[in-house]
């Protein structure tokens, strides 16, 4: 069959991967790709948020299945375009995939649902939130209601910290139209856990959790970003675990919007905080995470056309999904000045010298080719540097040494992405 992927980032890259490994895939496309998966795809330059070029490039091209990497697709209602012109498509429609596109309907929902989350008020007026805040007094979380690539949730620690993420998102609109109203909650404590589900509309089957690293700076020091590694499996993960996340978050969660005439099929994802015995969703959102899906996919023994087939056709009870016990970390490798001001352009060399160590896969996020032919940096966050290996500790040695194969000026990367399952 014929695959279009849509999206041009890491995970991109490893759906990519993935699909490339099944006998059942004669042919992949990717809009608009990457320089790394142009050597396994052919790269149509068509925008993610072009649904009406996309719908005629998957009827041009014959398409049989297009997978939806990123969320703004989803939130514009490409899975709704596609089912109407008759096309395959694996995502949420765009009244499922609310769940990510509004942080207000997706606390709101919680509440309605019983799914644990921390307390929290909506504004739609600066000086109303800034009151609060003043009066809360408190560490807060401030959240952009809308789509912010994962920017749009700022952590403070104090007033004034919560007082400049309000003016930020909602007085300067640094993010747009996604700051006309606000979350704010209480900064709850503990470890955060990423945990994705494939969803037939029913029925859910989980992938192993994944920890990501938002914080650009070790120590999970400074601003948040899309995120600057990830690792699996985590060490707090375990069937008793599992069988709550199952129970108390994912099914309430699709049942929730199934009731509510939202049918949610696709991938789930939950942004869990683990806090004792207490578990709280911190936010869903409605696709693969970016950089969980790098760590994810090469620990899959599972054929993914057949679990998506699965899914859209509703049948996900009567599939067993197959995992190596291995670990797998991710590490990004991002543009200096990132997520704020970066350049582009920057020559990388040392790529092959890094694929040829044993264990390592490089997902590329964001890179280009020159009008030399020459491998330039194109994006924030760069490349993936992925590592398996039999214990983390191993998977972290081969990514790091992988990582420092590779050269491009002003590359910025974490050096202790896995540093809390390492330490306990």
């Amino acid at each position: 069959m014929k695959v279009l992927v849509v999206g041009g980032g890491g995970r991109e890259h490893a759906l990519v991967w993935k699909l490339n490994q099944s006998s059942r895939v004669s042919q992949i496309f990717c809009a608009p790709g990457n320089a790394g998966i142009a050597k396994m795809a052919r790269c149509v330059d068509v925008d993610p948020k072009d649904i009406p070029r996309l719908v005629d490039l998957a009827k041009a091209e014959s398409i049989d299945l297009t997978v939806v990497g990123p969320e703004a697709p989803l939130a514009e209602g490409i899975v709704d375009a596609f089912e109407e012109a008759g096309l395959r498509i694996f995502g949420p429609s765009r009244e499922a995939a609310c769940i990510e596109s509004s942080k207000v309907f997706a606390k709101e929902f919680m509440v309605r649902h019983r799914i644990p989350t921390a307390p929290f008020r909506v504004f739609s007026d600066p000086t109303s939130a800034k009151e609060y805040v003043r009066e809360a007094d408190r560490p807060l979380v401030v959240k952009a209601d809308g789509l912010a690539a994962g920017k749009g949730s700022i952590v403070a620690d104090d007033c004034q910290a919560a007082l400049e993420a309000v003016d930020r998102i909602m007085v300067r609109r640094q993010l747009g139209a996604a700051g006309s109203r606000v979350v704010i909650e209480e900064k709850l404590q503990g470890e955060e856990l990423s945990v994705l589900g494939f969803v037939d509309g029913h029925h859910v089957l989980l992938m192993p959790a994944a920890q990501d690293h938002k914080a650009l700076l070790d120590g999970d020091r400074g601003p948040n970003t899309g995120g600057m590694g990830a690792y699996c499996p985590v060490p707090r993960w375990d069937r008793a675990l599992e069988r709550r996340v199952l129970h108390e978050v994912m099914i309430p969660a699709v049942r929730g919007l199934a009731a509510e005439g939202r049918p949610y099929r696709g991938v789930l994802y939950a942004g869990l905080m683990l806090d004792g015995e207490d578990l709280y969703v911190l936010e869903f959102n409605c696709r693969f995470g970016d950089p969980e899906t790098q760590v994810l996919m090469p620990l899959l023994g599972t054929d993914l056309v057949s679990i998506i087939e699965a899914s859209l056709k509703g049948r996900l009870r009567y599939m067993r999904l197959r995992w190596s016990r291995e670990a797998c970390v991710c590490v990004v490798m991002a543009s200096g000045g990132y997520p704020g001001h970066y350049e582009r352009g920057k020559v990388i060399s040392g790529l092959e010298e890094a694929e040829s160590l044993p264990g390592v896969i490089v997902f590329h996020a964001g890179t280009a080719r020159d009008e030399r032919g020459q491998l330039v940096t194109a994006g924030g966050r760069v490349l993936g540097v992925t590592a398996v290996g039999k214990t983390l500790g191993v998977a972290i040695e081969r990514a790091y040494r992988a990582a420092g194969r590779i050269r491009f000026a002003f590359a910025h990367y974490r050096k202790d992405i896995g540093f809390r399952a390492l330490t306990g």
